[in-house]
């Protein structure tokens, strides 16, 4: 039977410091395999792959004694120093390469992408990969992007509604910019109070083509949205507006700024989400990339931080999976 002192084998925060005398080395053996799994059932570094078991050593060189270590750990000691001194290979230094490309991405989109995303990126950096390998890389490094918190709102259905037009059926395709626009407004939390933020559309090319943001919710807030983007993007007459049945945009003052500039005025049926489903998924992007985790101190900075979130990135600059992977900027360019 082995015997291996204490002092020399457990590190002084473990659990088996309890135990004041000479250890067994078969108790100490199956004692961790037995109790010192990962969660999802793998067994612990003593039955692990040689080279992980190697790396588990050079991780820890200079704080174990190794003539000891690899005894418990069941390699050769003239193994681990060559494998020590060994120079890394190419699929290694690929690895490293790879991780240093993938956590530059990541943290430059402020972790608003996953693999899917940071694969093309790659791509589009000539960097050939595939997203399995970027996740597995990703989960090493600890890196995950953002998740989802939105839920639809419960609509009261119970209510008849106005017989108002529904000009495009669920149908978000349009053949060339300001054609079609859709329009809806959210509410976003700030500790001073709340800011009301009100956005325009393309559905052309996803492009945010009007943004207003106002402390209270009313038709102003729309209008100044709607005149805002007519102003940059100069439609032809009959452009579709479309948006929910909401006051503000019901309101006869926005109705006749649609009148005067010869746009057409289209509805969601009241209490169906998705006759503007465009609209909700632009919303549950800002939400989960911007605003769910932002903690906005002030108005202000609310306002700041969602004007350069539209037109430094989400337009110019963040890929859309309807698009192709492109940006708004980027499509528009290539397709009209």
């Amino acid at each position: 039977m082995q015997f291996l002192m204490l002092d020399e084998l457990i590190p002084k925060d473990h659990i088996l410091r309890q135990i004041d005398e000479t250890v067994d080395f078969t108790f100490i053996y199956k004692l961790v395999v037995d109790k010192y799994t990962f969660d999802n059932g793998r067994p612990c570094i003593i039955e692990a792959k040689q080279v992980k078991r190697f790396e588990f050593l050079l991780k820890h060189h200079g704080k174990i004694k190794i003539k000891h270590a690899v005894r418990f750990l069941r390699v050769s000691r003239s193994g681990f120093y060559e494998y020590m001194h060994r120079r890394p290979s190419k699929r290694q230094v690929e690895r490293e390469v790879l991780s240093e490309k993938i956590k530059a991405i990541f943290h430059e989109h402020k972790r608003r992408y996953g693999t899917v995303r940071i694969t093309k990126v790659l791509h589009n950096s000539d960097v050939l990969t595939n997203t399995k390998r970027v996740g597995k890389v990703m989960h090493l490094m600890g890196l995950y992007a953002k998740g989802n918190r939105y839920k639809y709102k419960h609509y009261n259905r119970k209510r008849a509604s106005l017989s108002r037009p529904n000009l495009i059926n669920q149908v978000f395709k349009a053949t060339a910019p300001n054609i079609v626009w859709l329009g809806d407004m959210t509410y976003v939390p700030t500790k001073e109070w709340t800011l009301y933020l009100a956005i325009n559309i393309d559905v052309f090319s996803r492009k945010i083509v009007g943004w207003s943001m106002f402390s209270r919710m009313k038709d102003k807030l729309v209008i100044d949205c709607f005149l805002q983007a007519y102003g940059k993007e100069h439609p032809q007459p009959d452009l579709i507006v479309h948006t929910d049945q909401g006051s503000e945009y019901t309101s006869s003052l926005d109705q006749s700024t649609l009148r005067q500039v010869g746009a057409k005025s289209s509805m969601s049926r009241k209490g169906n989400p998705y006759d503007n489903a465009m609209m909700e998924s632009f919303y549950k992007t800002l939400k989960r990339e911007l605003i769910s985790d932002a903690y906005f101190e002030t108005r202000a900075e609310a306002t700041q931080e969602i004007f350069r979130y539209i037109d430094t990135y989400y337009n110019t600059k963040r890929m859309h999976s309807a698009l192709d992977y492109k940006s708004p900027k980027d499509f528009e360019k290539y397709n009209y």
